[in-house]
């Protein structure tokens, strides 16, 4: 069975933006390098003529990556239901005791982003507070085998 790829309806766009980038922009720049690498001559002792071919290697196998995802997309809608933590929404939460505020916004593995505050729906965080509602206190397990009790503010 073919795996589904979760995300929001801008995760969706932004992918279809970097396959067509890719497909337009970046393929032709590397079938130019090949091209110019051809022309140095001997290929068997040529760096840039490999390095062309490793680059052209690594756009194609992004651009079939992307092209399945958007292939098995399945578009997250949002039901306006702010009671609980689900796909797409945005959740606040305090780390209790000590109160330190982190917010993040749930999303499919597809447009996971960390440092922009988009965690994946696999990420053990996510799986803990998928579920929950507003003002729940959750144990989040950490990597070093301890817990994180937190508590919902707010989801958006």
């Amino acid at each position: 069975m073919q795996k589904e790829f979760p995300m929001t309806q801008s995760g969706y766009e932004q992918l279809q933006e970097e396959l067509e980038q890719l497909i337009t922009v970046k393929r032709p720049e590397v079938v130019e390098k090949i091209k110019v690498a051809r022309s140095f001559g001997d290929l068997s002792e040529n760096s840039e003529y490999d390095a062309a071919k490793d680059e052209q290697g690594f756009v194609e196998q992004e651009i079939t990556k992307i092209e399945d995802m958007i292939r098995h997309a399945k578009i997250i809608e949002d039901n306006n239901n702010n009671n609980s933590v689900q796909l797409g929404k945005t959740v606040t939460f305090i780390e209790l005791p000590d109160g330190d505020k982190e917010q993040y916004q749930i999303v499919g593995s597809a447009e996971a982003d960390p440092f922009e505050g988009k965690i994946s729906n696999e990420s053990p965080i996510a799986k803990s507070l998928l579920g929950a509602k507003l003002e729940d206190e959750i144990n989040v397990p950490l990597p070093n085998g301890n817990d994180m009790k937190v508590k919902i503010v707010s989801i958006d």
